[in-house]
C-alpha cells in the first residue's frame, strides 16, 4: 500500500470531484495513512494541519503509537468535535459506555495486548472511530 498512498494527491484521491476544503481533504490522506498503519506518515501529516479534525487525527495515531499522555495533549485541542456525539451514540450500540476521549485512552492503555473481550471491544469502537472521522472529513472536503 505504501507506493499507492505515497501518489495519492487531494486531486487524484477525490477525482472527478472538487475539492472544497483542502484541509478537510488532507485529513483524509492523513486519515488512509493511519488506516494502513503507517503511523509515522499518519503524524506528519495530521501534524501539518490546524484545525479540530486533524487534532482528532493527530489523537488518534498518538494514542495508536502508544503515547498516551500526547495523545490526550492534542484531544484537548481537538475540544468538542462533532464526530465525539455520533461515536458515543454508536459505541453505545457495540455496548460500550464512550464518556471521553481521556478516559479511551486510558482504556486502551489497559487493555492493549490483553487479548481480552475489552481490547476486542476497543479495537471495534476504534474502528467505528476512524470510520465516522474518515466520513465526516471526506463530506467536508467535497
Amino acid at each position: 500500500m505504501q507506493p499507492a498512498l505515497q501518489a495519492l494527491t487531494v486531486e487524484t484521491a477525490f477525482a472527478p470531484l472538487v475539492v472544497r476544503d483542502r484541509e478537510m481533504a488532507l485529513c483524509c490522506l492523513a486519515g488512509l495513512w493511519l488506516y494502513h498503519d503507517f503511523l509515522d506518515e499518519a503524524h506528519k501529516r495530521a501534524q501539518e494541519i490546524e484545525t479540530a479534525s486533524g487534532s482528532f487525527w493527530h489523537a488518534i495515531m498518538h494514542r495508536r503509537e502508544p503515547d498516551p499522555n500526547n495523545s490526550k495533549y492534542w484531544w484537548r485541542r481537538v475540544g468538542n468535535h462533532p464526530v465525539l456525539k455520533t461515536l458515543s451514540e454508536r459505541a453505545a450500540g457495540l455496548r460500550f459506555e464512550f464518556t471521553t476521549p481521556f478516559a479511551f485512552v486510558d482504556l486502551v492503555e489497559r487493555v492493549r495486548g490483553t487479548g481480552s473481550d475489552l481490547e476486542t471491544l476497543a479495537r471495534q469502537v476504534q474502528q467505528v472511530e476512524w470510520e465516522l472521522l474518515f466520513d465526516h472529513c471526506y463530506r467536508s472536503a467535497i
